[in-house]
Parts: C-alpha cells; structure tokens; sequence
C-alpha cells in the first residue's frame, strides 16, 4: 500500500453521516465526491452546495462534490461507507463490479450487523474485497455536531497499524480528535449494540419512569453490551472505550439520537409503523435488534434488555409490560 498522503475521498451514502464526514475531511482533502442514489438530490447539492433533505443548514465546501454514478467512486485512494448496514453488501458488490483497484482504502462508518448472517461491516467489505485495506470508525459520532464543528472524538480500528495511524492522521482536526485500535470485533459491535440500548432508554423516557430507572437501565446496558461483545470476540477495554460506553452514552441521552426518538415514541404509545414514519430517517437499532438478538441465541448470552426490546419491535409485547418484566426478574448479583 502506498504511503502517499491522502489528497481525495469517495463517500457512499448521502445521508446525514455522508454529509457530515464530507464537510468534516473537506479542509483535509483537495476533492470529496459525495455518492448517493439519487441524481435529484445530487444535482441540488452541486448547484447550492447544500443537502436538501440532510444537514440542510449546513454549507458544504467548494471540493464537494455530489454524484449518483457509484463508478465515480474509482478514482479516489479512499472509499468511505456511510451507508446503512443493510445497503452495504449491496453497495460492496456494485463497487467491485465496477472494478475498484486492490489498493484503494475502504473505510466503514456504519455502525449496525447483518441480519442473518451477523457479520460485521468490516467483514462484508473484507469477504468482497479481499486484498483491500479496509478499516472501520466509530464512537460518539452525531452527524449533526461533527458538521457544526463541535468538539467530537471517535476511534479508527484496523488490523494494520500503519492504516489505523494514516487514517488518525487524516481525521485529526480542531475539533475532532481521534484514537487507533486493532479490536474491530469490539468496536464494530460496540457500535451496533448500542442502538439498541437507545431505544430502550427512549422507550424508558417515554413511559416517565425517571432519571433513576434510565441511569440504571443504561448501567445495565453496558453490563450487557460488555458480556455479548466479548463473547462475540470484542476485548473488555473496548467497551470501556469511545465505541462502547462513549456510544452508548450519547445514543441513550442526546436529543440527535433517532434510536431514542423512536423509543421515545414507542413508550408513548405509538406503533413501531408510526414511530419510524414519524422520524423519516433509518434508525439502525430497529433492524439491529433482529440481528443482533440472533447473535445472542447463536453464543447463548443472556441478554434481558436486548430481550425486551426484541419482544415489543417484533413480537408484539407492549412497552410498559416489557419494561415491568425487565424490572421484576429474578433477583442476581450485579457482577454476574
């Protein structure tokens, strides 16, 4: 791999994240192609230099560039996925079609596993490109502060050092700070397993239950994620770190979190139907709380919260039931 600096990039996906990780590298890097699905949306950005239906405040630079041909993508060192979890294989298998060269830099931002299979972002990308460089981010990473330039932190992971370390130089700004790891595994599923968790705490906010029993409910979400994510190959220290208590922190708490918007919703007693049509964005933890509910069953964790969400997304428990049974189990130590 070259060790040339990094003077352009390709984003997939032009979302909220897409939008926000375009504007935060465009000061970094001489060109940014932003490649979304829709040429509408594409031609609306380039002519005003803002995203009509994401981060429509926010003005993107002049080396920002919008496009809906994927193949636009092939003449970049580095190709970032930001888009959802369940448009990645899809998105991976077009890129290689297309021929993109053994060399080029993926970078994952999606932050969610694939139903089914339960494979990590990284894996999907590394079973389709198997000699690319490939790496993951993640952290407490809202799109709408990192594209305000509000102070932000996330951790770059990667098998290779060097990569971890080009990729830390690339995304050290100002205002954004970042770390290097070579525990994908934990990071990844740090990352996936918190959306859930959002959604338990918004579902919590909605019912009234308190400041108390969300705290709690988020302690014991960390339990959790800890005792699954290492089962599942993760370190401990991982979800000590950014992409595992950092994450979760902010995915449970803050306004921007639509995982929480929708749990808001469900414990106020909206339709899971409603609740996501209401909010007019994916929230990753809806259909990550299948696959990674399937993960669980396949390692044989104990998962009471991961659970409870389970029952009320696709089994029809409501939110007030589920949350008196997650209260009233069986009495246990704490660390156990």
């Amino acid at each position: 791999m070259s060790e040339s600096k990094l003077t352009s990039a390709a984003v997939l996906g032009s979302g909220s994240f897409g939008t926000a990780i375009a504007k935060l590298l465009s000061p970094r890097l001489d060109r940014i192609d932003l490649i979304g699905r829709d040429c509408e949306t594409a031609e609306t950005i380039n002519r005003e230099h803002r995203n009509p239906h994401y981060l429509s405040d926010i003005a993107l630079d002049e080396n920002v560039y919008a496009s809906c041909d994927l193949a636009d993508a092939l003449a970049h060192p580095l190709v970032i996925f930001a888009v959802p979890t369940s448009a990645t294989r899809e998105t991976a298998r077009k890129l290689a079609a297309a021929g993109l060269p053994e060399q080029t830099i993926l970078l994952s931002c999606a932050k969610g596993i694939e139903k089914h299979t339960g494979d990590r972002m990284s894996q999907i990308l590394r079973e389709i490109f198997p000699a690319n460089p490939i790496a993951v981010l993640s952290g407490p990473n809202h799109a709408e502060e990192i594209a305000t330039g509000m102070a932000t932190c996330a951790v770059i992971g990667s098998e290779d050092h060097n990569l971890a370390v080009r990729l830390q130089d690339l995304f050290t700004l100002p205002h954004f700070r970042s770390y290097t790891s070579d525990d994908l595994a934990g990071i990844e599923f740090g990352g996936a397993v918190k959306n859930v968790y959002a959604i338990a705490a918004g579902m919590a906010h909605g019912l009234g239950l308190g400041d108390n029993a969300v705290a709690a409910l988020v302690t014991r979400a960390l339990a959790e994620m800890t005792r699954l994510g290492t089962a599942l190959g993760g370190r401990l220290e991982t979800f000590a770190g950014l992409s595992g208590v950092g994450d979760l922190i902010v995915t449970c708490f803050s306004e921007h979190s639509r995982n929480h918007r929708v749990g808001l919703a469900l414990g106020g007693g909206k339709t899971l139907e409603e609740a996501v049509a209401a909010l007019g964005m994916v929230a990753e933890g809806v259909p990550n709380t299948l696959s990674i509910h399937e993960a669980a069953r396949r390692v044989g964790v104990r998962t009471p919260i991961i659970d409870s969400v389970y029952s009320i997304l696709y089994e029809g428990k409501s939110a007030p039931l589920a949350m008196q049974d997650l209260l009233t189990r069986d009495k246990r130590p704490e660390h156990s």
